[in-house]
């Protein structure tokens, strides 16, 4: 393991663990100490980091308020309270979501569609942009404020540079913003389709965020909305068991799925650093 403070590769594990049971090195050229969570975003915390981490994906995943997650997790023999639930969303969610942007880079199809969604933020209404391929895939998610031409261009330059390649077709409804969003970011050569029944699809897709949101009686501002609904999308697309629409999979393979995904996950969100 290199060292986090001179990055020297010469390093020598000791016998003894940190109270959490984390290994600990000494750098054999700096003699600094270190353990196996320095210099990441989880050092320092009193609570181990799978433990951290399932709160986090509880949280995103599941129709669970703050207290429901402490409560839960209290009945496990674990203690805390919930705003430490809020501060790890807080904290962990956008570590969680650039790191499954960045895994999935370049996945999604060339048929795209795009609509936007209600959110309420503080009593007012926002728009979630969002977009999949033609398979079910998620391509991106973008909350605004407004639901104008400067949103949707902004929406459209993310999902490109999210997905690392431009669609050779798009379907949205009858928004007039779209046609020149698309014209300016995308380009000419893309086909735009605009009928409000070919994005039906997309539409009963809004069912995932909408009936997670539903419970949670809106939000209390805009950036704690836009970190945990992009979080909600990624972590849903990254836990989906079907890579294609109407693909069958049994329960069995379903769970198996999601335990190796999950498995995953945790070795990802431990090599952020």
């Amino acid at each position: 393991m290199h060292c986090p403070h001179c990055t020297s590769p010469s390093t020598k594990e000791q016998r003894q663990k940190t109270t959490l049971g984390y290994r600990i090195f000494r750098c054999l050229a700096c003699k600094h100490l270190f353990n196996e969570r320095t210099n990441t975003p989880f050092n320092y915390l009193e609570y181990p980091t799978d433990i951290v981490l399932l709160v986090v994906v509880w949280r995103l995943r599941y129709k669970l308020s703050l207290r429901d997650v402490a409560e839960m997790f209290l009945e496990r023999g674990w203690t805390f309270t919930h705003e430490a639930v809020r501060d790890w969303e807080a904290r962990f969610t956008p570590l969680l979501t650039d790191q499954l942007r960045r895994k999935r880079h370049g996945q999604a199809g060339t048929s795209w569609y795009v609509d936007e969604t209600y959110i309420k933020v503080h009593g007012k209404w926002c728009y979630l942009y969002r977009a999949i391929d033609h398979e079910g895939n998620l391509v991106d998610s973008r909350l605004s404020e407004k639901r104008d031409m400067e949103a949707a261009k902004r929406f459209f330059q993310q999902a490109v540079e999210i997905c690392g390649h431009a669609p050779e077709q798009v379907t949205t409804d009858g928004h007039t913003s779209y046609p020149r969003a698309i014209r300016e970011i995308i380009g000419n050569h893309v086909y735009h389709r605009t009928n409000k029944y070919l994005n039906n699809l997309l539409e009963q897709d809004h069912r995932g965020v909408k009936q997670r949101y539903y419970p949670m009686h809106g939000f209390g501002n805009v950036e704690a909305a836009s970190r945990f609904c992009c979080a909600f999308d990624e972590l849903r697309h990254y836990l989906r068991p079907r890579s294609r629409r109407e693909e069958n999979v049994s329960l069995a393979e379903q769970r198996l799925f999601f335990s190796q995904r999950f498995a995953d996950l945790q070795t990802l969100m431990m090599a952020v650093s």
